[in-house]
């Protein structure tokens, strides 16, 4: 996403009172600092990916990501704190323990160029290429690669028009939260001479 102010790129919300449906409230606004260094760690952006499928304790997430509980907490802790991730109601799990899940709810989608300019860039490609790996190469339902002559107008015009199709998608996504789930990343770069 790129670092825009243009009203193209703020699609209009049609959300609703049914649940999951998107907050009527929500507007595109610029990443704060806290949560560009939160979303800068490709662990944390699986977290929020799982955590917006469904609500997860820490144990179940490390279980999931196959990594360490405390490793797993400390990336967690990073989100909570940046209000991006956010702790659900405590339940009692199958063992009958207290469990003390987290929940995400596509706040990112609304941020203005999370990480562009900074060192993080990569985290969502490193995210995503896991992600691809652990799902293995038959879950590939598509596949575009492109390279474009394309002055900065056009890509803005490419993006905002991408940007827009997949804002339809996302904000009705809690109506088909019943279909698998599919995962997918776009990135515009500019090439190197």
């Amino acid at each position: 996403m790129g670092d825009h102010d243009d009203d193209r790129r703020r699609p209009r919300s049609r959300a609703t009172d049914e649940p999951g449906a998107p907050n009527a409230d929500r507007r595109r606004r610029k990443a704060t600092p806290e949560e560009v260094k939160a979303l800068s760690h490709p662990l944390r952006l699986r977290i929020l990916r799982l955590c917006g499928h469904r609500e997860l304790t820490n144990k179940e997430l490390a279980d999931r990501l196959d990594r360490d509980p405390g490793t797993v907490l400390y990336h967690v802790r990073q989100l909570v704190a940046a209000g991006l991730l956010t702790p659900a109601p405590v339940r009692t799990g199958t063992s009958g323990a207290l469990e003390k899940p987290y929940t995400y709810d596509g706040a990112v989608w609304w941020l203005e160029g999370p990480l562009s300019g900074t060192d993080a860039v990569g985290a969502p490609i490193e995210a995503f290429q896991e992600e691809l790996r652990e799902a293995g190469p038959e879950s590939l339902r598509a596949y575009e690669r492109f390279a474009l002559h394309l002055s900065p107008e056009e890509v803005d015009e490419l993006d905002a028009r991408i940007h827009a199709v997949l804002h339809e998608y996302i904000e009705t996504d809690y109506q088909r939260r019943d279909r698998p789930l599919v995962n997918g990343v776009f990135i515009l770069h500019r090439m190197a001479e």
